[in-house]
């Protein structure tokens, strides 16, 4: 045994090359930044053998680094010149460790709230195409040993492939978040025209993603009906303001001038080979569709008319129910419970109102968080 201990821990390259296989077929796949954090953590414990693996991204308006270290979990972050970490990042130089506690930069407050005793430390800065440091791999603790430099070129090795993935990611994320408040900007827009609040299109967004989880959908399709929701009654824009903005009831040349706002909506999407504006053309369609066939613009019945739709109807209604409006004061909810259960089979699909209804608390607490501004 050699008196650097760490020597038997170290990999062979066959087995490093299967390690670096193995996740770069997943990772080259993956937009999700989150995930990628997830992956790349993973990958790095297994190809230095440490206890821990982090990989930590900087947050430069907020000038902190943040991180994901598991599904389901919040972000953990601190600030940007803290600890180790911390250091690589605002220097850019690789940091070895053999004793943590022996190091003037290390926090030991982070041990104190983990109840862990943190040993060696290997951190190495990940940079972008343009060679901007952009975040940190940390390794911490390898077991009776320490990190060597063999360890230190390995994760750099890592580092240099992975600061291209995350950077694509990043922009990713960021395009998918520009998208997003566009999106919603468009709905606003068609909303205030009818005096109503912003707030309105991002509970009918949050309740149509959580009704579309419930039913089965897979998380993607969960996510695409969050985003194009919002949309249902973009085609509101073309509807006169002296019918949109009436507060008395509609003559009935006015309500079918109000019901071509279906069609305008799905005339603005239509040509779109974007599937998100595809998804909103749909939806902005058949919203008003009834499950028994008596609903507009194309009478649609049952399974005729679009999953997609069906959520969103349900999801629609039951904040529009719960919503002043320029033409009734808001409902109850007692009331507006009692409306969807009654409109089971009538208006709204069965199997959907049995699964709102059953986790109507669920629904309850998105319209609590997402409540109208006084």
């Amino acid at each position: 045994m050699t008196g650097n201990k760490s020597v038997q821990y170290e990999l062979s390259a066959e087995e490093m090359l299967e390690i670096i296989l193995n996740y770069a077929a997943k990772i080259s796949g993956e937009s999700d930044l989150e995930t990628l954090l997830i992956l790349m953590s993973e990958m790095g414990r297994r190809l230095v053998r440490a206890d821990r693996c982090t990989l930590w991204l900087i947050d430069h308006e907020k000038k902190r680094l943040w991180t994901k270290v598991a599904q389901g979990m919040e972000r953990i972050d601190m600030p940007a010149d803290s600890g180790f970490a911390g250091f690589s990042v605002q220097t850019g130089e690789a940091v070895l460790v053999k004793d943590a506690y022996l190091d003037e930069r290390f926090n030991p407050s982070i041990d104190k709230k983990t109840n862990y005793r943190t040993r060696s430390v290997l951190c190495i800065p990940i940079r972008s195409f343009g060679q901007e440091v952009i975040g940190v791999y940390q390794a911490i603790h390898k077991g009776i040993g320490w990190f060597s430099e063999k360890d230190a070129k390995t994760l750099s090795l890592a580092a240099s492939y992975m600061g291209k993935s995350i950077q694509a990611a990043i922009l990713h994320s960021e395009l998918v978040k520009t998208q997003r408040e566009i999106i919603f900007k468009m709905g606003e827009v068609s909303e205030s025209r009818s005096q109503e609040t912003g707030q309105h299109v991002k509970r009918v967004a949050k309740y149509s993603r959580m009704l579309a989880k419930l039913a089965g959908l897979p998380e993607t399709e969960a996510q695409m009906l969050e985003l194009a929701s919002p949309m249902h009654d973009i085609g509101k824009v073309a509807i006169p303001d002296h019918i949109l903005k009436k507060p008395g009831r509609l003559t009935a040349e006015e309500y079918s001038m109000m019901k071509t706002h279906t069609t305008e909506g799905y005339n603005i999407f239509r040509s779109s080979t974007r599937q998100i504006f595809k998804t909103a053309a749909i939806i902005a369609h058949e919203h008003h569709e009834k499950w028994d066939g008596t609903g507009y613009p194309r009478g649609l019945k049952g399974e005729e008319i679009h999953l997609y739709a069906r959520i969103t109807a349900i999801t629609d209604v039951f904040d529009a129910l719960g919503s002043d409006r320029v033409y009734k004061k808001a409902w109850p909810l007692d009331q507006i419970i009692e409306f969807i259960d009654k409109e089971r089979g009538g208006h709204f699909d069965p199997n959907l109102v049995n699964l709102f209804l059953d986790n109507i608390d669920v629904f309850i607490t998105i319209r609590k968080q997402y409540e109208d501004s006084v």
